[in-house]
C-alpha cells in the first residue's frame, strides 16, 4: 500500500470516552482526515456500549497500537510529520501554525496529558489558545478545521457554495439566507 500525498492521521492516547472518539471519527470524515489510532484499553472497553461510535467505525479506520509514535510504516512514511497538541509551555499557538503536508496529531487522554517524552520527540508541540482546556473531541474538530481553512482545499469547498451545502446538510435542513 503505497502512501497518500497529504496523508493526516489522528492519535489518540488511552481514550476513555467512547462519544468523544466518535466525535472524533466524524471530524475526520468532515475534514477529509484519513485515520485514527489509539493506544491503551479504555476505549476498546467504552466502545462495545457506544452504538454511535460502533456506527461511526464502517467509515473510519480506528486502530489500536501500542506506541503511536512506532506506528508501522506501512501506514505512515517519513515524510510525515508527528505534531502533539496540548497546552504545554512555550508551544507553537494554532493560529500560527503551518501545517505539514503529512501529519499524525497526538492528542492526550481526557483525564491527563500526553506524556513528556512523546513532547520531547515530537516534530511539533502545537496548543489551541482558549480560556480553560477544550474536551478530545472539541480539540480535534478546531485541528482539522484550521488545518483544511488553511488549506488550498478550502478554496475549492468555498467555490462550491450552495452546491456545498446541499450535499453536506441533513435532509431535513431547506433554509435559505433571504437576500435584503
Amino acid at each position: 500500500m503505497s502512501k497518500l500525498k497529504g496523508q493526516v492521521s489522528i492519535g489518540l492516547i488511552n481514550p476513555k470516552d467512547a462519544q468523544n472518539v466518535g466525535s472524533v471519527l466524524r471530524a475526520i470524515g468532515c475534514y477529509q482526515a484519513d485515520d485514527v489510532y489509539y493506544t491503551g484499553n479504555r476505549y476498546g472497553f467504552a466502545a462495545r456500549h457506544n452504538t454511535d461510535t460502533q456506527n461511526a467505525q464502517h467509515t473510519t479506520e480506528i486502530k489500536k497500537v501500542d506506541d503511536l509514535l512506532s506506528v508501522p510504516t506501512y501506514y505512515m512514511d517519513d515524510q510525515t510529520k508527528v505534531v502533539c497538541i496540548e497546552l504545554v509551555e512555550g508551544a507553537t499557538p494554532l493560529p500560527e501554525f503551518q501545517h505539514p503536508e503529512c501529519a499524525l496529531y497526538i492528542f492526550g487522554p481526557e483525564d491527563g496529558n500526553i506524556p513528556q517524552k512523546m513532547i520531547n520527540q515530537a516534530d511539533e508541540v502545537v496548543y489551541v489558545p482558549t480560556i480553560g482546556c477544550m474536551n478530545l473531541a472539541a480539540t480535534a474538530n478546531v485541528v482539522l478545521y484550521d488545518r483544511m481553512a488553511k488549506s488550498e482545499r478550502a478554496k475549492a469547498l468555498i467555490e462550491q457554495g450552495n452546491d456545498l451545502i446541499r450535499s453536506s446538510r441533513d435532509g431535513n435542513n431547506h433554509l435559505k439566507v433571504k437576500k435584503k
